[in-house]
């Protein structure tokens, strides 16, 4: 027949040209086609409902603004950062921007998971051919995304109230990156260790939250003496705040290139754990 000859080998031996095109691409071969079915799906979950994803946080750092930065921000001194005065709205808009973004990255990931094993459509997940690097990578990109975005809004909403530089974009760049990956790599333990909504809502609001609280959003280390300070240096987050704080005024009161260093290894760390965790079906599978 006809068609044969399209899609058979030439009678020298050579590859036809269906053959040619049913080989991978480059595309194909860096991002295959389930990793991004499966991105593009955890992607539209946070994009097509934006209020519940987006609005919230911006109505809440409208509120922080409005009584930290304008309401009690006149009381406060200003912030001296490398002899560099800083209005304290100003000085606190990093800390509330990472607030948001590491909410988010850890929202999404871990409801992500924990919905998918409630409903126990992730299995659909687990069944494909994708390997769980794959598997873990997607929901990590896309919750590190929305973290992102969250971020990004909280940005915009601090312009309406005051005026900031960028004095390093890129150590402002990495910072942003590394953390949202880091907690959307947090959420996915979290969403494979829960055992209902209550979990979620725990880790969320009495582990997450007040240790960002505790971690310099508000005031700076310099406020903090002796033991306070010390304890304080255990925090992940006062090295996050001050990375992103950096990107913004050129100054922080911890060494950015350490912190930055840290936090990346803690990032791939616990991607590890994430995989290792899907490879041995950890809260995937009863």
């Amino acid at each position: 027949m006809s068609g044969d000859d399209d899609v058979g080998v030439a009678s020298d031996g050579g590859v036809t040209a269906g053959e040619s095109a049913a080989s991978p691409g480059l595309l194909d071969r860096l991002l295959p086609t389930g990793f991004r079915t499966l991105f593009h799906r955890e992607v539209l979950r946070f994009v097509r409902r934006p209020r519940n994803t987006f609005l919230p946080p911006a109505i809440t750092n409208v509120l922080y603004f409005s009584v930290f930065g304008v309401i009690l921000g006149g009381r406060i001194d200003s912030f001296v950062l490398d002899g560099r005065e800083i209005e304290y709205i100003a000085f606190i808009l990093p800390g509330l921007i990472v607030l948001g973004a590491i909410s988010n990255a850890f929202e999404n990931s871990s409801f992500s998971i924990f919905h998918g094993r409630w409903n126990e459509y992730i299995h659909e997940v687990l069944t494909s051919p994708l390997p769980y690097t794959s598997m873990v990578l997607a929901y990590i990109l896309s919750s590190a995304l929305r973290g992102l975005v969250v971020g990004i809004i909280i940005g915009l909403i601090g312009l309406l109230f005051t005026s900031v530089p960028v004095a390093r974009p890129l150590y402002l760049v990495a910072f942003m990156l590394v953390i949202c990956l880091l907690f959307a790599s947090f959420g996915v333990v979290g969403g494979l260790w829960a055992r209902d909504f209550d979990y979620l809502t725990v880790l969320n609001q009495f582990i997450l939250r007040p240790l960002v609280f505790f971690g310099g959003v508000f005031y700076s280390l310099d406020a903090l003496e002796g033991i306070a300070y010390t304890v304080s240096l255990f925090n992940p987050m006062v090295y996050m705040v001050n990375g992103v704080r950096y990107g913004f005024f050129g100054a922080a009161e911890l060494p950015p290139n350490e912190s930055l260093a840290v936090l990346s290894v803690l990032t791939l760390a616990v991607v590890a754990l994430d995989v290792e965790l899907f490879r041995r079906g950890y809260g995937l599978v009863d």
